[in-house]
């Protein structure tokens, strides 16, 4: 099948949203997000048999309001997309039942997709640009990662990630300390605003000499974690929003430095920032000065497309019908630590 303006579904389950998205080649149609956040709130972070459940209760009306919203009927719709990994194993087994039901009574194609790729992906979507070769910046709440974008559906090459802790997961971390609530980044990133990101010099991990030697275009936040607990305990009359905002400017500080580091050494003029901490304001802001200054085309999705959505996954299927790729084979495995090198499983 190969269909540019193909009408594609893409299910999204690799954590606590359950997302639809619908697509037409590049053009976005629906987007629709049943999100159970807030019942994993008061457990401080994601609970995985929550998750599941939650996806079980949402998945049928996710769709229905998606269709809706696209003013279509499920016949018309021309193939199917469904993360299959990374992500928590119930959650992805929800969506890729789900998705291989919907595909098996319709005699439709179905990618079985990969979430990082997805979240880059999503760029494509109400554009005509060129997707790559690109650097792709992947912080989410489970990775961080740099890589060189080549072609999307194959050729996805990882520079550098994460040794520990990915950046959101830092967020909540920090959050938690500063008993901020849960997610922490959003609510890091509201406390900053009245905060000096100057005020508190905190170390930025692996941009030593020596790091850069093994660690070019890795990322460590857990010496900084460390480093902001230490400080709380021995200031306790601490301005919390000052150690919001230089918290946050540590971390977007690490990840732009290597980030536009790694553009300007492959010679690759366009930067994209993908995953929920792209979301983050900062980010935002300071990646287009630095961006702007090096003479990089910097790309970043609207707010509303950063974290887990189901357009994202669409859209990843849509760029795999476009260039005929063969879908995947009912029976493939959802793999919870799959890495992007296998875009479409």
């Amino acid at each position: 099948m190969k269909n540019s303006d193909a009408l594609v579904l893409g299910i999204e389950t690799s954590c606590d949203e359950t997302a639809v998205g619908i697509v037409s080649g590049r053009k976005l149609l629906a987007n629709v997000i049943s999100s159970s956040v807030e019942e994993h709130a008061r457990f401080g972070g994601v609970v995985p048999e929550i998750a599941s459940r939650a996806h079980l209760e949402a998945m049928q009306g996710v769709i229905a309001k998606a269709l809706s919203d696209a003013r279509l009927s499920i016949k018309d719709i021309d193939a199917f997309a469904v993360t299959a990994g990374p992500g928590l194993i119930g959650a992805l087994l929800v969506g890729t039942s789900s998705a291989a039901g919907l595909a098996l009574a319709l005699e439709k194609p179905l990618y079985g997709v990969n979430h990082l790729s997805a979240h880059i992906a999503v760029d494509s979507l109400d554009s005509d640009h060129k997707l790559d070769p690109a650097i792709a910046l992947l912080v989410s709440g489970g990775h961080s990662s740099i890589l060189q974008v080549n072609d999307l559906t194959s050729d996805v090459k990882t520079l550098g990630s994460t040794i520990d802790d990915a950046a959101g997961e830092a967020f909540d971390k920090i959050a938690r300390i500063l008993e901020l609530g849960f997610p922490g980044g959003p609510a890091i990133d509201k406390d900053a605003k009245a905060g000096d990101p100057d005020a508190i010099d905190f170390p930025r991990g692996l941009t030593l000499a020596r790091d850069l030697i093994d660690h070019k275009y890795d990322f460590s936040f857990s010496g900084l974690k460390t480093a902001v607990s230490r400080y709380l305990i021995k200031t306790p009359d601490h301005i919390r929003a000052d150690v919001s905002a230089s918290f946050q400017e540590a971390v977007v500080d690490v990840l732009l430095k290597k980030a536009i580091g790694a553009a300007q050494e492959t010679g690759i003029e366009t930067l994209i920032i993908a995953g929920g901490v792209a979301a983050n304001s900062r980010l935002r802001a300071l990646a287009q000065e630095r961006a702007s200054k090096a003479g990089i085309m910097l790309r970043i999705p609207p707010l509303n497309l950063c974290t887990d959505n189901g357009a994202m996954v669409a859209a990843m299927g849509s760029l795999a019908v476009a260039k005929g790729l063969a879908p995947s084979e009912l029976g493939f495995e959802a793999n919870s630590s799959s890495g992007i090198t296998k875009p479409i499983f």
